[in-house]
């Protein structure tokens, strides 16, 4: 058995050597071709390397074109009247007037509510009496002042006279009593002199008096003059309140507008501050909505609007208000928009969707199915490059259009793969068959 095995061993060895080392001189003894059995050899390494290289794809694309479009504002908001206004009562009374009914049109000044006048016509007239008895006494007072004007300047003139006797009196005495100091003049001269000097200055002081007496009375037909004045503004006063506690008594529309409730009811009574009517204007009506912080610098006033109400109806307008302060819960702008209803048929409170125009971007016009996404989940498409192999570019969303969706981030030209962009990726050859937009 140990013979059997050794022989086996060095037969088998024998063999591996013939086939490794001696080969070719193996398949010539055979009677087979070296060569025919290397091709084999050969074309499955071919087929191996043509399997490593990536194989071209085809797809479908489109050659897009960027165009300008306007960037525009998209806020949802609501219609609200260009005003609203409620009447209500000044004064006390009970309603005399038959109501208006809720949704009639009213004209600006329109009588809406009219009170009973009471005792009030009695009042005006007993003021207007008052008024007439204090313009009276006006005349009156003021006639007083030219005869104390005149007794004032005839004071005035006497003082000047007493003052002119004065210094006469005075020259004489002093000449009589150098006279009599030469012995020219007796001493009755000189005291006859001297009484003269102080009845001058008694004359003096009697005309200052007399001047302040008159001046007094001048000062007196003043303060009678002001004082029928003052009566006459105050009887001007008492008439103009009880004029406008008249015409308080009849309510009127401020503007032309709509009743949004009835008007109060005949025989109710009206206390100051109770409701006659609420009043609304809508032509032009309102659309407001809040622009977020990010966007509210692409909102001007003066730019052009759109909007898509809920009932489906369009409108436009023009941006008229942008605030300029925030709200504090919310960090967005109040948007107001006037937009022409003279139909009325626009309503207060319906629900909009509200597109303000911005300045133009240029984008491309894409199929919605043309989108996808990147391993990082960013929005994007796939284009075809230069080297005729497939790139991810990614684009940001502007509008959504029946036709389509704008993009912006992509070249002004751009063929982007509308079919297939699923199954390639960066790198990869394509083979494009191009078709038009909208095929």
């Amino acid at each position: 058995m140990r013979l059997f095995s050794l022989l086996a061993a060095i037969l088998v060895g024998a063999a591996i050597y013939a086939f490794v080392m001696e080969r070719d001189s193996l398949l010539a003894f055979l009677g087979a071709d070296p060569a025919e059995e290397a091709a084999p050899e050969e074309a499955a390494a071919t087929q191996s390397g043509e399997a490593d290289a990536p194989e071209t794809v085809g797809v479908v694309a489109i050659r897009s074109s960027a165009r300008e479009i306007d960037s525009a504002v998209i806020l949802r908001g609501q219609t609200e009247a260009d005003r609203q206004v409620e009447l209500r009562a000044e004064t006390t009374g009970q309603i005399v007037s038959p109501p208006l009914r809720k949704g009639a049109f009213v004209e600006e000044g329109e009588e809406l509510c009219r009170l009973d006048p009471g005792t009030r016509q009695a009042s005006l007239a007993e003021a207007e009496a008052r008024l007439a008895e204090a313009k009276s006494r006006l005349p009156e007072a003021e006639a007083r002042v030219p005869e104390a004007e005149a007794r004032v300047e005839e004071a005035r003139a006497r003082l000047i006279e007493s003052r002119a006797r004065l210094r006469e009196a005075e020259i004489n005495a002093n000449a009589a009593s150098r006279l009599s100091r030469d012995g020219f003049a007796s001493d009755t001269r000189v005291a006859q002199t001297e009484a003269e000097v102080e009845g001058a200055r008694a004359g003096i002081t009697s005309a200052e008096a007399t001047l302040r007496a008159a001046e007094s009375g001048l000062e007196t037909v003043a303060a009678g003059i002001e004082a029928a004045r003052a009566g006459v503004q105050s009887a001007e006063a008492a008439v103009a309140s009880a004029e406008r506690e008249i015409a308080r008594l009849v309510i009127r529309a401020p503007f032309a507008g709509l009743l949004e409730s009835d008007t109060a009811e005949l025989g109710s009574l009206l206390q100051p501050g109770g409701l006659c009517a609420t009043v609304i204007q809508l032509d032009p009506v309102m659309l407001v909505g809040f622009i977020p912080e990010t966007e509210v610098s692409r909102a001007e006033v003066g730019a052009k609007a759109t909007a898509q109400l809920a009932s489906g109806e369009s409108v436009a307008g023009e941006v008229i208000f942008v605030s300029r302060s925030a709200d504090p819960t919310t960090r967005t702008f109040r948007v107001e928009i006037a937009v022409p209803n003279p139909e009325l048929s626009l309503r207060d409170g319906q629900t909009a969707e509200i597109e303000i125009s911005a300045a133009g971007k240029l984008a491309h016009l894409l199929p919605q199915s043309a989108l996808t996404l990147n391993d990082a989940g960013v929005l994007g498409v796939r284009v075809v490059d230069d080297k005729s192999a497939a790139k991810f570019m990614p684009v940001e969303l502007l509008r959504d259009t029946p036709t389509g969706v704008f993009v912006t981030g992509l070249p002004e030209t751009a063929e982007v793969i509308v079919i297939g962009q699923e199954f390639v990726t960066d790198g990869v050859p394509v083979a494009p068959s191009f078709r038009e937009i909208g095929q």
